[in-house]
């Protein structure tokens, strides 16, 4: 299956693993199909982002759209927003510019060309990410959504960290990581379990994709300075 070529025998049972206890816990907690399918499709989505793949974004097409609809039908708005009004049409912008930097260097088993953010990209970030944290955090809070604090926070560094995702920069898996520990808390106090099975995936996954775009990233300089 061309879809499972270049997976290491860790990632196949990673995936074989988090798909089985997502069945377990979907009839255990007898949550909903659409549930199981968002977590699924999210599984599948990140683990490809992590190896550069681009058939990340079709599954993240599917992923988005599930995740805005659960959110908003538990009144976590930020994240019904960010879901349905800049994730979903962002998957089809990552595809393009990912499509448009396509790697031409064989020995690299990523898909794209990684970069990494310089010490006034790391100011800009951080600027950026507090900023309009606080500033979301009031609109939500006219709102009447819960958790106002942690949901304003997610949706920001989801947001920075889906640009530097687009753009093809590694330094995004530290703000995934950090709203994967932030959905974590959403979920676990809305009493989602589906859904926070899922979250804590994504923040292993996002671990790992750490540990693989920086390998690429060195992988990269290495053959450039060669």
């Amino acid at each position: 299956m061309k879809l499972l070529q270049g997976w290491t025998l860790f990632e196949k049972v990673w995936l074989t693993a988090f798909s089985s206890i997502q069945f377990i816990l979907f009839f255990w907690w007898q949550q909903t199909a659409i549930d199981l399918i968002c977590a699924l499709a999210n599984m599948l989505c990140v683990v490809l982002v992590a190896k550069g793949r681009m058939e990340n974004f079709f599954f993240g097409m599917v992923a988005t759209s599930l995740y805005a609809y659960i959110s908003f039908n538990n009144h976590i708005y930020g994240e019904a927003m960010l879901s349905g009004l800049f994730y979903f049409p962002m998957q089809f912008i990552g595809l393009y510019f990912w499509i448009k930097n396509r790697n031409k260097q064989t020995d690299i088993s990523s898909d794209i060309q990684v970069k990494k953010l310089t010490a006034k990209g790391w100011m800009l970030m951080l600027a950026v990410v507090l900023s309009c944290s606080f500033g979301y955090a009031e609109i939500l809070a006219h709102l009447n959504a819960q958790q106002v604090r942690l949901d304003s926070f997610t949706v920001v560094i989801c947001i920075v960290a889906q640009i530097l995702m687009t753009l093809r920069y590694s330094e995004q898996w530290y703000l995934w990581i950090s709203s994967n520990i932030l959905g974590i808390i959403i979920w676990a106090v809305a009493g989602n379990y589906a859904m926070l099975m899922m979250t804590c995936a994504s923040l292993f996954n996002s671990l790992y994709g750490a540990y693989h775009w920086q390998k690429q990233v060195s992988l990269t300089q290495q053959t450039s300075s060669s």
